[in-house]
């Protein structure tokens, strides 16, 4: 880990690289866990009643199974990972894309329901905190102060204080479990009032469960941290077992002690009550011996706060690096995912998602927040486990540093058990609460369907494939678009624009390996691009709308289908293509560039010209001198970014006549092409 503690930026190639261990990633995960049992007990006790141990023993056997599921999947590739990029691999970008949009409100939940609880923990030291629009007020102030945290970026520093916080909280839950137990526990009084299928009924108890597994959240948020971190096969088999171990105990061991402390009196219990949204203080304030009581109130309050501030942070963190993604995929618009000039962090979305997280926490109704939240969560763990299973035989010989175990030949490929008892639990429970819970129902479906719709309307104007990944460099997502790179020749977003003349061919081969050598050098991005655009130039006695020749038209597709399929002869190139109306062919070139954030603009240079290429016939050029047309000195002039120009096929001097007694011309060679022709991709011209 080092002993230094140097900022570090995350976001882009800004990484931390080998700072990070799997301890950070404990941290990510423990946050995530710790917060759970402080905001959802309560919910969940009040639906589950007496089975509530039950039901978090059970989240915590399927979340050693999305353990297995997300750290196979994380190891798999060096790049932001998560349910959603497992996704655009096993299925395509739609799928992707949902995942990611149901991701992106989870967090913005999270953000919301631990400001909300965090005061009502605070009340225990003045109780106005956890009332009325006091409690609204300090809630938004803290996700205000979240947010500009988490706009300066993520440091190394600041990852082992939360380290030592996660340290301490451990060893208070385990305190108050092993306390609990001795003090309140009584086995009657725990089973005492289960009644199954009655008290609670079967509905609720699985509804609970649902609750239950927010906690998986955490598993998202770390793994948006590979690419980023430095751990090794054995770490990551001891960050799964000590992430199970963790929430074992914890759920288990919190659960029992709460239900025996507050325990279910004719079908009701105060931790689902008056202590719906502090319920660990359920546990404290169960305490016989009043000063006992205060001082372990007190002390649990403090911890459950900061512990609740750090999950909102780590859904800050989840949050940033999924929209970063989202974004360089060209799922939502690159100005919302805009970087910080100077601290590289996605700042537009991480402003709008603390906004939206207040005006969630106004409604303070918890149960309606974290039905969503469950919602959000169970989709994204369905579609993880369903992805690693397709994985599994549609990319079998990739490099797994941690493999899930228990795995058994089938149809030629090897099925992964613990991965598909996941996917059958999680869909069980997705089912049970999209039916059980109005608001998941309603809003969880209202929010995906309504976000995919504006993905495909977003990829339809911008010419781009809906079900194929689309990347752009992290230079489109800043204020100032400069090429610092060392070598300035290899492009991952390149723009192509096709005249349907015999030079496309070569142009687009140009561009085709000047964008699969970006791939090979970078080899954290997933395919490069090539933006191939024709413009249809309009007259200005037309309207831009109006009605063009069919042949023009068709000529357009056939250029454009031809250079795609030229382009995609490249390994891992995507092309995209797609027509542009306008009224003149260079401003219609830089405004694509420009709107489209591509890195460089590939073109060719016109043929050389005689007239002007002078000397020869007494003219003013020099020999060989390239003229330049309108369009390309335009292009040149306002493109804003780099333009390569290739050099143009040059003609063999005319021969001289021999006089006729002499011996015959040489006949010319095998016809290939002469040295510095077309495709032969010159220096950047701006």
């Amino acid at each position: 880990m080092g002993d230094h503690d140097h900022d570090e930026h995350t976001a882009g190639h800004s990484r931390i690289g080998s700072r990070l261990g799997s301890p950070v990633l404990f941290v990510v995960i423990y946050t995530t866990l710790a917060s759970a049992i402080y905001f959802s007990l309560g919910v969940i006790a009040q639906h589950s009643l007496g089975l509530t141990p039950v039901v978090f023993g059970v989240a915590a056997l399927l979340f050693f199974l999305a353990a297995m599921t997300y750290t196979e999947g994380a190891s798999m590739r060096n790049e932001r990972s998560g349910a959603s990029v497992f996704a655009r691999y096993a299925f395509n970008e739609v799928v992707s894309f949902a995942v990611g949009w149901a991701l992106l409100l989870d967090y913005v939940i999270l953000i919301a329901v631990t400001a909300l609880v965090s005061t009502d923990y605070l009340a225990a030291y003045w109780a106005p905190l956890g009332s009325g629009a006091t409690e609204v007020v300090l809630a938004i102030v803290l996700i205000a102060a979240l947010v500009y945290r988490q706009i300066r970026g993520l440091r190394v520093g600041r990852a082992r204080r939360v380290l030592y916080l996660v340290v301490a909280d451990v060893v208070l839950q385990a305190a108050l479990v092993v306390v609990g137990i001795v003090v309140f526990f009584s086995w009657d009084v725990l089973t005492a009032p289960i009644e199954l299928g009655v008290s609670p009924s079967w509905s609720e108890a699985v509804f609970g469960l649902g609750v239950a597994m927010v906690v998986f959240t955490g598993l998202e948020s770390a793994s948006g941290l590979a690419g980023e971190v430095n751990v090794n096969r054995r770490g990551l088999q001891r960050l799964v077992s000590a992430s199970t171990l963790s929430v074992m105990v914890v759920y288990v061991g919190i659960a029992v002690v709460a239900l025996t402390a507050v325990p279910v009196v004719d079908g009701q219990t105060e931790l689902g009550g008056k202590f719906l949204e502090a319920p660990v203080l359920g546990i404290t304030r169960s305490f016989s011996t009043g000063w006992v009581a205060d001082a372990t109130t007190y002390v649990v309050a403090a911890f459950a706060t900061l512990t609740l501030l750090a999950a909102a942070d780590g859904a800050m963190l989840g949050l940033s690096r999924q929209a970063y993604t989202m974004a360089t995929s060209r799922q939502i618009p690159s100005r919302l995912g805009r970087l910080h000039p100077t601290r590289s962090t996605p700042f537009v979305v991480i402003g709008l998602a603390g906004v939206a997280a207040a005006a969630l926490v106004i409604p303070q109704d918890l149960d309606f927040l974290t039905g969503i939240y469950a919602f959000g969560s169970l989709l994204a763990l369905t579609v993880a486990h369903l992805s690693i299973l397709v994985l599994r035989y549609r990319d079998p010989d990739r490099r797994r540093p941690f493999r899930i175990p228990w795995s058994v030949p089938f149809r030629g490929g090897s099925l992964p058990i613990p991965a598909l008892i996941g996917f059958v639990s999680s869909v069980a429970v997705f089912a049970s609460i999209f039916v059980l819970h109005d608001g998941a129902r309603y809003v969880g479906t209202a929010w995906v369907l309504l976000g995919t719709i504006g993905y495909v309307a977003y990829r339809k104007t911008q010419g781009k494939p809906i079900t194929k990944q689309v990347t752009v460099p992290e230079m489109a997502l800043r204020f100032e678009r400069k090429d610092t790179r060392e070598d300035a020749g290899e492009f991952g977003s390149i723009l192509v624009p096709i005249f349907g003349g015999p030079l496309d061919d070569d142009i687009v081969q140009t561009a085709g390996r000047l964008a699969s050598d970006a791939y090979r050098e970078d080899f954290s991005r997933e395919g490069a691009t090539i933006e191939a655009v024709w413009v249809l130039e309009v007259p200005m006695s037309l309207p831009i709308d109006a009605a063009l020749p069919a042949e023009q038209l068709k000529r357009a597709r056939a250029a454009l289908a031809r250079a795609k399929a030229i382009g995609e002869e490249y390994e891992d190139v995507v092309v995209a293509t797609a027509t542009v109306r306008a009224r003149r062919v260079g401003e219609a070139v830089c405004e694509e560039a420009r709107r489209r954030g591509v890195e460089v603009i590939v073109m060719a240079a016109e043929e050389s010209s005689r007239i002007r290429g002078g000397a020869l016939l007494g003219g003013r050029g020099r020999p060989g001198e390239t003229a330049i047309g309108e369009v390309t000195k335009y292009v040149m002039a306002k493109a804003p970014c780099p333009v390569i120009l290739t050099a143009p096929a040059r003609e063999a001097p005319a021969p001289k006549v021999p006089p006729k007694s002499g011996p015959k011309p040489e006949p010319k060679g095998d016809g290939g092409p002469p040295a510095g022709g077309a495709g032969d991709p010159g220096p950047p011209a701006r």
